[in-house]
């Protein structure tokens, strides 16, 4: 088969021949028909992050159909479309597994050995892969594969976040940076019956954040707050720096969900911070029950990821423009 492979830090993505996989007991093989590239495909392409030797073959927003499948599965049948999420299966042995916490299964970063779909295991930007069958989602028949891609991360990151954030049905929900996860998360607010408004610094997005339907867009915190503030912020950017300023727009007893990676260091300043009684939440993908359901709003046509779709052998240059940030805003690569 053909997989994308990034043989060195840095270094280009290339389509080679490897040896397909064999599903394996428990296991499915899934053929491939898209996935998307995300940012920490790219923090992992470019050495910010590092769970596993070169070279690698990333991608954690796959989707495609099962193939084959291992002895011991029952759960998923030949012809099933599913999804390769990040968290494919954790170890079950540490103590957090044994503690048994809600929605531990997809909660990566506290396992102590969880296997992880193009993270520390071969990804989905290849032509088939193997994953563990708990590691895969049935896809709702009525969304594409294309749309399904992006909503296996990036959509399933900003849902969680607003349903964990437990916001009350006329709540004011803010949305800090308008990329990537930032125009899904306006479109899902917007869907939940939410008053919306888009924070973002950039004039030339401002006619497609109210396209997405957000209610107003502002500048800054201080916008944001002549405009009646927010008790919630779903913060989506890629640095922290402005976030202290957006948070000045946050009603008292206001929470802020952090969503995005960034690497640089984030300071609030304390005194509004304790005075406002606000709540710092950082939000990964939480429960498959979440996933389920922001697959749902896509499915039905509420939510609508904009992509650029590219064929397999133009992945170098997809996630050259994904690197460059001149994708807007997913980009999805097919197989």
């Amino acid at each position: 088969m053909q997989a994308v492979v990034v043989p060195k830090v840095n270094a280009p993505w290339e389509l080679q021949n490897v040896d397909r996989p064999e599903a394996g007991p428990n296991q499915v093989l899934v053929r491939v028909h898209a996935c998307a590239i995300c940012g920490t495909d790219v923090w992992m392409a470019n050495g910010t992050l590092s769970f596993r030797e070169f070279p690698l073959v990333l991608g954690h927003e796959g989707v495609g159909e099962v193939v084959a499948v291992g002895a011991g599965v029952t759960q998923r049948a030949i012809g099933d479309r599913v999804g390769l999420p990040m968290v494919q299966k954790r170890c079950g042995r540490c103590d957090f597994c044994r503690e048994q916490h809600p929605n531990s299964f997809v909660t990566a970063a506290n396992c102590a050995a969880p296997i992880l779909t193009g993270v520390n295991a071969d990804g989905a930007h290849a032509e088939y892969i193997v994953a563990d069958v708990d590691g895969t989602v049935l896809l709702p028949d009525g969304v594409s594969y294309e749309l399904a891609a992006p909503t296996l991360c990036a959509g399933f990151t900003v849902w969680a976040g607003l349903r964990r954030a437990e916001v009350k049905p006329s709540g004011r929900v803010a949305v800090v940076g308008i990329g990537g996860l930032g125009h899904l998360a306006i479109q899902y607010a917007t869907a939940a019956g939410y008053h919306v408004t888009a924070v973002t610094h950039s004039p030339d997005k401002e006619d497609l954040a109210r396209q997405l339907g957000a209610d107003q867009v502002v500048a800054n915190g201080a916008g944001l707050k002549a405009a009646g503030g927010a008790d919630l912020i779903m913060y989506t950017g890629s640095n922290h720096a402005a976030l202290a300023s957006a948070m000045d727009g946050l009603r008292p007893w206001g929470k802020v969900v952090m969503m995005g990676i960034a690497t640089d260091e984030l300071t609030l300043p304390a005194l509004p911070l304790v005075s406002n009684s606000h709540q710092i939440i950082g939000s990964a993908h939480n429960g498959y029950e979440y996933l389920a359901e922001a697959l749902d709003f896509v499915a039905r046509g509420a939510v609508k990821p904009m992509i650029e779709v590219f064929p397999k052998d133009r992945v170098a240059e997809a996630y050259d423009r994904v690197a460059n940030g001149d994708v807007r805003f997913k980009a999805v690569v097919t197989y």
